[in-house]
Order: structure tokens, then C-alpha cells, then sequence
């Protein structure tokens, strides 16, 4: 594996022996280059390895409809490791109160974990390796070029991470090694994971409108490669259309590696302009979310936005508001805008929002609340607790974008916005069918198609 995906979080090198792998954001046993890694580390040294995971209760915003996709998604982790002799482990806890522990435990020379550019992960990984004195390293298998590999500093827009990537595409774009049976025996009393207090502790028993797990993963990605990548570029802005890659969760909750998808996108059979398209989102504005959020301490306040959105925002703070609507109201899809409350409905419903209707639901929170601070922790808020790939950088980005000009530049002047983008109704009109959007919402609610 290239080492260029490792960072040593205390200082200390990788070194070969008995390894575990703390899974967290990369829940998957194909395509993982961490679980690559440690599998290498062990074999050099003719050892074994193991695969943890901790499954902690104060993740903010995470509530029984996202921990259960996660945990259907790890159970079937699990069974394709157990498969390959690799055992893996389930703990119930806080991380810097039970990895330390676990690792000692089983005498471990070396602890990977995966990368996360968020403040909750990050802080577990510092406290994990504060704890230890064997090597911590972490492994960006999420990103194709990894985040801080590809750029040191936040990037200001698509323009300036995009020729850093591309420049080096070539080198990471790889196909991934096949996974070994391991030979090796990591230990004599493997602990099979208590799946059953799990789930006890998540407990969700609404209709879930998305199948979870690696394999649903697989199999969403050939569909999109198979059937709908050949018209990408014209209709995925049109949220009528099934024309997006419907990817996001399975990315978020890491059962599927967006270099997979990126070379099953690349061979298959379909026009240069849709893969080129694809790309742009998968690789370029993904990995972009990653850099902000790593790079920028506030990226989950709207105090994170440049200078000039900041200035505008403010100078139009007091501007008069048609409407101006409680988080409640939001929540519960209660403004007198049918298109906006038809999208909040298919997020609270299906745990999904198509792309384009999420600008425009983001913009129109920030013309309908008091300040664009509340407008910020509303949306933010929203995204986290109903969308399957909430609590994620793109979504913190996505935020940012749509209401304070993250990676955007300014435009026209105009009241509340300022020189914020700014999207309407009359817009959305212009590009898709909003009558029929808002029907197709209203079916899904009547627990139709």
C-alpha cells in the first residue's frame, strides 16, 4: 500500500507485528486500504490481525434510524471477515475508554485506524493515541488522493484542489489487492459481537426505505453504471428523474469505497461527458468537503465562511423577512412553500434528498429565520438528524455553500442573501417539473412508489 495514505497520530512509525484495525469510518472488508494495511503489517512479521469496531452512544445527532443502517451494514462486515479468518470485534462504549484497554489487552504492536476530518473522531483518535505507547496510524482509505497528502492548507474553491488532484489521480486510481485468508491465529477466545444489545441500545422499528450492507452498496453502483450513468450529466439536476447515483449513505457509512465506484464509473460503458460529470462530484467536490473540514476548525459554524459572505450576511441581517418560521416549523415541514416542504418531507421519509432540491431548501432556510446564524444551526441540524448521509463533511459543506458561499463566489446584490446565490421557486420551475415533484413526494407519504 502507498504510504502516502498513513499519518502516525503520536510520532511513532508503523511497525510490523500483531496489529489491530480500529474500523470506523471505512465499514467495509473490500476495497479497504487500512484493512489492507494492517493485513500487510501482520504478514511482514508473520503475525496476526484483528478488525474493532466501538460503537459509541453520544455521536451527535445520530439516532436509531442511522445506527441501525450501521449496524445491518457491519453485521454483514463481519461475516465476509470472519470468512477470510479475520476476527472481528464489537465494542459498546466511548473509544478512549475502551480501545486502550482492548489493545493492551491483546498485546497489539501497532493500532490503525481510518480518517475522519471531523471534531468527535478526531478528538477519539487523539485521546486513543495519548493512551498508547505502541504506533497509532491513521489511513485515509475514504478518499481516492488522500486529504492530507493532496493539499496542507484549506482550499479555496473546486479550481484550486482540482489540477492538485489530477495531478497525482494517476498514482492512487488503483485497483485494490484481493483480500488473504489470514493464517495466523490473532487469539485462542474470540468474542463474538453481541449484536443482540446492539441493537437493544438502537432500537428502530419504522419501515426502512433503504437496504444497507456492502452488497446492497455493489449493487446500487452497477445500476447507476449499468442504467443511468449515460444520462448523468443532463438530468441529475432534475430531481424527477432518477438519475443520481444514490450512493451518498453507502459513502458516508463507508460500505462501499468511492474508489470503487470511481473505477467501475471509468470502465463503463458510457459517454466521456456523464463520467467526467460523476467525477467532478465523486472525486473533486467530495474530497474538497474533506479538506474544508479538516482545515478549518469552524466548519460547523457559520463563523468557518470567508470574509466577504460574512461582511454581506451581516450588512443584510436586518433586512425585512416575508416569513420568518421556527425550527419546528421547518422540521415538520410547515412554511407555505409546497416545493420546500416536499423536500423536507422525502428527507424525513426515505433519509435521502436529491442534490438539487437541497440547495434550495438550505437557501430558503436562510431567507425564512431571523439571522443567518440560526439559519446555519437549522439546516445543519436538519441534514444531521434526518439524512442517512448526514453528519458528514459533504453535508457540513453543502450547508456552508448554500447558506454562506463556502467554495462559491459572490453574486448580485439583493436583500437578506446579499451577495449570497440565490435560487427561488420561479427557478426551480425553469428547470424541472415542480407540480409533479411535489405529487411524486406526496405518494410516498401515502406509502406509495
Amino acid at each position: 500500500m502507498d504510504i502516502r495514505r498513513t499519518f502516525s497520530l503520536n510520532g511513532r512509525p508503523a511497525k510490523a507485528g500483531k496489529t489491530i484495525y480500529w474500523m470506523s469510518r471505512d465499514q467495509r472488508a473490500k476495497d479497504n486500504w487500512a484493512l489492507i494495511y494492517a493485513a500487510e503489517l501482520a504478514m511482514a512479521a508473520d503475525s496476526a490481525f484483528a478488525v474493532l469496531f466501538c460503537l459509541s452512544p453520544d455521536f451527535p445527532n445520530g439516532n436509531s434510524f442511522h445506527y441501525r443502517f450501521m449496524i445491518n451494514g457491519l453485521k454483514e462486515t463481519a461475516q465476509e471477515l470472519e470468512a477470510l479468518n479475520i476476527p472481528f470485534y464489537l465494542l459498546i462504549g466511548r473509544p478512549h475508554e475502551k480501545i486502550p484497554e482492548f489493545v493492551r489487552q491483546h498485546k497489539a504492536d501497532t493500532l490503525i485506524c481510518d480518517f475522519m476530518p471531523l471534531k468527535v473522531p478526531m478528538a477519539w483518535r487523539a485521546d486513543v493515541a495519548a493512551a498508547l505507547d505502541i504506533p497509532v496510524i491513521e489511513v485515509d482509505a475514504h478518499n481516492v488522493v488522500p486529504c492530507r497528502f493532496v493539499s496542507q492548507k484549506q482550499e479555496y474553491a473546486a479550481r484550486t484542489i482540482r489540477p492538485k488532484i489530477h495531478r497525482v489521480l494517476g498514482d492512487f486510481l488503483t485497483e485494490f489487492p484481493k483480500m488473504q485468508k489470514q493464517t495466523t491465529v490473532f487469539s485462542e477466545n474470540i468474542q463474538k459481537p453481541d449484536w443482540a444489545r446492539a441493537e437493544a441500545l438502537y432500537s428502530y422499528s419504522g419501515a426502512f426505505p433503504i437496504v444497507s450492507g456492502a452488497k446492497a452498496a455493489m449493487e446500487t453502483l452497477r445500476e447507476f453504471a449499468d442504467e443511468k450513468l449515460s444520462c448523468y450529466d443532463e438530468k441529475r439536476n432534475n430531481p424527477n428523474f432518477d438519475a443520481q447515483s444514490m450512493m451518498s449513505p453507502y459513502f458516508h457509512f463507508g460500505q462501499v469505497a468511492p474508489q470503487r465506484a470511481a473505477l467501475d464509473v471509468m470502465k463503463a460503458d458510457a459517454p466521456d461527458e456523464d463520467k467526467d460529470a460523476y467525477i467532478e462530484e465523486l472525486i473533486i467536490r467530495r474530497e474538497l468537503s474533506d479538506n474544508y473540514c479538516l482545515y478549518n476548525p469552524e466548519y460547523d459554524s457559520i463563523d468557518g465562511a470567508d470574509k466577504w459572505a460574512l461582511k454581506t450576511l451581516d450588512e443584510h441581517r436586518n433586512d425585512r423577512r416575508e416569513y420568518i418560521y421556527p425550527y419546528e416549523a421547518f422540521e415538520t415541514a410547515q412554511t407555505h412553500d409546497t416545493l420546500w416542504n416536499a423536500a423536507q418531507m422525502q428527507m424525513r421519509l426515505t433519509g435521502r434528498m436529491h442534490g438539487y432540491m437541497r440547495m434550495y431548501w438550505a437557501k430558503k432556510i436562510l431567507e425564512w429565520t431571523e439571522s443567518p446564524e440560526d439559519a446555519f444551526r437549522y439546516a445543519l441540524l436538519l441534514n444531521d438528524t434526518y439524512a442517512l448521509d448526514g453528519r458528514d463533511p459533504n453535508g457540513y459543506v453543502g450547508v456552508a455553500w448554500s447558506v454562506a458561499g463556502v467554495h462559491d463566489r459572490a453574486w448580485t446584490e439583493r436583500p437578506v442573501y446579499g451577495k449570497i446565490r440565490y435560487m427561488n421557486r420561479n427557478g426551480c420551475r425553469s428547470k424541472f417539473d415542480v407540480d409533479g415533484y411535489i405529487r411524486k413526494i406526496e405518494n410516498i407519504k401515502k406509502g406509495g412508489v
